[in-house]
């Protein structure tokens, strides 16, 4: 049966920003490089049919793939189908084997900001209104409230979106998708958004002293509750 059915199988966590289109690609051009088809749509036994909507429908769940090319829809699909033939003159990637500590793929840098994460969901957690939220992100950034909720795209409003997001992921466990609602933006829109707070935080120790401010003055005097999580 080959490697298909060799070993237990392993769930390995991927950086999505950095690994997931390039991996997807990889992935669909080996019956090329094997020699097995000569286009990847030649080959029926992988979902690349499925992202292209000519087959296999509801076999796989495309959405977070095809996001990152605009959607499901058809531009969204022709931007995929013409990123993975840009592949088609690549070879081995080795890059793609190595997994780290057996569950990661992906930079040092991703892996450490997925230990924090674990350690952050051990914190307590508020219940605190996004719009309570909001209001205090645009008190101490000065972003102001007609620039958070504008549906236009703004460098002040979407960087305050952002931390309004970051804040209410930290603090009371709000979803992507509960905040996309509330700004009326998509969850992949929101996740940039947080992305870029993040690695903000990580760099500029102002900007971290800052959140640090906010977050402390929104759960003061708050009841707090155990972050429940889903094994």
């Amino acid at each position: 049966m080959g490697h298909v059915f060799q070993g237990r199988y392993k769930a390995i966590l991927c950086d999505k920003d950095a690994y997931l289109k390039e991996l997807v690609r990889y992935i669909h051009l080996n019956p090329v490089r094997a020699g097995i088809a000569k286009r990847p749509e030649d080959y029926v036994w992988s979902g690349h049919l499925s992202y292209l909507g000519k087959g296999g429908r509801g076999l796989i769940d495309e959405g977070l793939v095809l996001d990152q090319f605009g959607g499901s829809g058809s531009l969204g699909r022709r931007r995929y189908r013409e990123f993975v033939w840009e592949g088609m003159r690549g070879g081995h990637e080795e890059k793609y084997y190595q997994v780290k500590d057996q569950r990661f793929l992906g930079e040092d840098s991703f892996i450490d900001r997925i230990e924090r994460e674990k350690e952050r969901v051990r914190d307590w957690i508020y219940d605190i209104p996004l719009e309570a939220i909001s209001d205090e992100v645009s008190r101490e950034t000065g972003i102001g409230e007609e620039k958070l909720y504008s549906v236009t795209r703004d460098h002040e409003g979407s960087l305050g979106r952002g931390i309004v997001a970051y804040l209410a992921r930290g603090v009371s466990d709000y979803t992507v998708r509960e905040i996309g609602d509330y700004f009326r933006r998509s969850p992949v829109a929101i996740g940039e958004a947080i992305k870029k707070v993040e690695d903000r935080v990580h760099r500029d120790r102002s900007f971290a002293k800052a959140i640090k401010c906010m977050r402390e003055k929104l759960i003061e005097g708050r009841k707090r509750k155990y972050r429940v999580t889903v094994a």
